[in-house]
């Protein structure tokens, strides 16, 4: 009579545990805050006060050259003052009341021409975006438009609108208008065709579309576009401040120049590029605040 053998597993089982343990113990990472994420803490504070350091330390990098330079005779103190003689004219413009009331008026034109060219550049890219009738009709226009430079507007703005405020906030105005209905109306056309398709089989309206998936997907573009928006408002300021300009700080910077006073056109410069600064790091702030989803994409 044949007889039947029962095959068993014969490994002990104090082996088969350690094993088990052994893999577990290769697959496990120490995520407590003793471990490993008290040392990703501190290499990120280190990134961050480096960073700082850098943003800081190349700008006085910079001056401290500026000031080497003027003292090794590698020029002048009548073709670039010195970084002490521009700090002394910011003194004398604000001991006398040009610097105050020079600095309103032209964040005053910079802002009204951001604000009414930012939103008819947003109106239009959104109206091109969602409908084709909008792109027919404005974006060949605004394409061809956005090509000609801010320079050769001048002579027809002022013809235009004589040589008064308003030629400058119409340039400014222009200035804003083409970026952010480019970004616009890029952000809108580029939102992925399958999230509408499927907000469709979700019963969703157009409007509801547009509201729940179109304007938060392109909500990035459309951040980016008004960033542009306001780094060419302020250097559509710059150009509009030097015609005819009786206040402002274009108007300090052409009066310095004919005065023959190179330190105070040099502090209405600087005015601008803190202008510019400022504007970036307002933008950034906006972005974090809106966009706090986005990854913080970087690869050291």
């Amino acid at each position: 009579m044949a007889t039947m053998e029962l095959v068993t597993d014969t490994a002990p089982a104090p082996d088969r545990n350690s094993a088990a343990k052994a893999t577990l113990d290769r697959a496990l990472v120490d995520l407590s805050p003793d471990g490993h994420g008290r040392g990703v803490e501190i290499r990120r504070r280190i990134r961050f006060w480096s960073g700082w350091t850098l943003r800081i330390g190349v700008p006085v990098f910079l001056v401290v050259f500026w000031q080497l330079a003027l003292n090794w005779k590698w020029t002048s103190e009548d073709t670039l003052p010195s970084p002490k003689t521009i700090l002394e004219a910011y003194k004398y413009l604000w001991n006398n009341g040009s610097l105050q009331d020079a600095i309103p008026v032209s964040l005053r034109r910079a802002g009204t021409g951001l604000l009414i060219g930012g939103f008819a550049g947003l109106l239009l890219g959104i109206f091109a975006g969602l409908w084709k009738i909008g792109e027919e009709i404005f974006d060949a226009t605004l394409q061809m438009l956005r090509t000609v430079p801010f320079i050769a507007l001048v002579p027809l703005f002022v013809t235009w609108f004589g040589i008064d405020e308003s030629s400058k906030l119409a340039l400014i105005t222009a200035a804003a208008l083409f970026p952010l209905y480019l970004n616009t109306f890029q952000a809108v056309k580029n939102t992925d065709q399958k999230l509408i398709e499927a907000g469709r089989t979700f019963g969703l309206s157009g409007f509801q579309i547009a509201r729940r998936i179109i304007f938060p997907t392109a909500l990035p573009g459309i951040l980016t576009g008004l960033r542009f928006a306001c780094s060419f408002s302020l250097l559509s300021l710059v150009l509009a401040e030097q015609v005819n300009s009786t206040a402002g700080i274009g108007f300090l910077i052409i009066n310095a120049q004919n005065n023959q006073r190179p330190d105070i056109v040099i502090a209405g410069i600087w005015i601008y590029a803190v202008l510019g600064i400022l504007i970036d790091l307002l933008m950034r702030g906006v972005e974090r605040l809106a966009l706090p989803w986005r990854a913080r994409v970087g690869i050291g």
